[in-house]
């Protein structure tokens, strides 16, 4: 059977990938090496130099191409060493436009980093496509989006989106690190440029951290190969392997991910303690129906807001759990609790934050595949 012919579960292991052509390995071999012998100046076995091709690398960037059904995959030290060098596609004076609630690392990186060198980013609401039209001009060279948005759990139009970006001949980058190509698969909608944090998801065991991009035209991915190989950015053999690893179990930690993360919402959503859940999988959540269109479930990530709106209350919660564990990140096996405002979003001014609901209160979880009834017996006692 073809590649292409295989669905998703059968891409998380055979895709892109083939026995090692030196002794047959099942697994892709860790190749530790920096450099390869040449015969002849030029005259090597397709790699010269690690930094711009590594067979390891080469076979977790052909992975991640398949199962985002993309052409061409690059990996990076990181997710936003992978976001940098899509901003490396632009220059001074082009404008981005990308929503108000987003990851702050990326925040950060858009603000305090590329501002500086000209470039102008529009932070919107992106649940409505015109207010994203609104701020399209002449220099508007990218829409970033981020859906499930982190930490509010907001879901937007990917294949909306994608028309609105279309008709301007804009380029449309999509943060696929919640959702991951289980759940939705953004270049089939209509994106130009899948991202991911793969230390997340797609690593799934809290070991590595790495980033990727997926493109479908040649084009595009030449001038992204280009940047990774010259501003080099990478990741290392023993990185690439950890990824190619864990996409091999992807599908089945996922399904338990979505398990848990619909337990873990319904049961905070009837506590009395709670002020508010955010879950897409809610019918009454705003863009629920988006939800359902363009996700296969509705993923592990839920936020939520206990009642009195109290940063101390809060605070008190994260420190009582013990089977989730307080910590930065998100995707592992294990179930992490975050307090975005002094965490993951504490790069963003607090005014700005909370203008899109990262209000002091808010905790996020990363639900893990644990046993749902210990998971949901931790948040009892911790929130009491």
């Amino acid at each position: 059977m073809s590649e292409k012919k295989l669905r998703f579960n059968s891409k998380t292991i055979h895709g892109g990938q083939q026995p090692d052509k030196a002794y047959g390995a099942v697994m892709p071999p860790i190749y530790q090496t920096s450099t390869y012998a040449q015969t002849t100046p030029g005259g090597h076995k397709g790699y010269e130099y690690s930094r711009s091709a590594n067979p390891t690398r080469t076979a977790l960037e052909n992975a991640l191409a398949s199962i985002e059904n993309g052409s061409y995959g690059l990996a990076f030290g990181s997710g936003l060493a992978a976001m940098d060098a899509v901003i490396k596609l632009l220059s001074p004076g082009d404008e981005v436009i990308s929503t108000n609630d987003l990851y702050g690392g990326s925040y950060r990186i858009f603000r305090q980093i590329f501002e500086k060198y000209g470039i102008v980013f529009h932070f919107v609401g992106m649940q409505d496509v015109d207010v994203i039209a609104e701020k399209i001009n002449k220099n508007t060279k990218l829409i970033w989006v981020e859906t499930p948005t982190n930490p509010m759990m907001n879901i937007i139009d990917i294949k909306a989106v994608s028309k609105l970006a279309k008709k301007h001949e804009i380029l449309l980058a999509v943060d696929n690190t919640f959702a991951t190509p289980y759940l939705q698969q953004p270049l089939d909608l209509g994106a130009d440029i899948v991202m991911h944090s793969a230390t997340k998801y797609l690593g799934g065991h809290s070991d590595v951290v790495v980033g990727a991009l997926v493109v479908k035209d040649k084009e595009l991915a030449d001038r992204l190969y280009f940047i990774q190989n010259a501003s080099g950015a990478i990741c290392g053999p023993m990185d690439s392997f950890l990824v190619l690893r864990g996409i091999k179990t992807l599908h089945v930690r996922m399904q338990r991910h979505c398990e848990n993360g619909r337990a873990v919402a319904q049961f905070l959503s009837q506590h009395p303690k709670i002020e508010k859940v955010y879950w897409p999988g809610f019918e009454n959540h705003p863009n629920h129906e988006v939800a359902k269109k363009q996700m296969k479930d509705f993923g592990g990530m839920v936020s939520f807001v206990t009642k009195g709106n109290s940063y101390e209350n809060a605070i008190a919660i994260v420190e009582k759990l013990v089977v989730f564990t307080l910590a930065e990140s998100l995707g592992g096996v294990e179930s992490l609790a975050g307090h975005p405002a002094s965490m993951t979003h504490a790069s963003i001014p607090k005014a700005e934050r909370e203008k899109s609901g990262v209000v002091d209160a808010l905790i996020r979880l990363s639900v893990g595949i644990e046993d749902e009834a210990d998971l949901i017996s931790d948040l009892e006692q911790a929130i009491g």
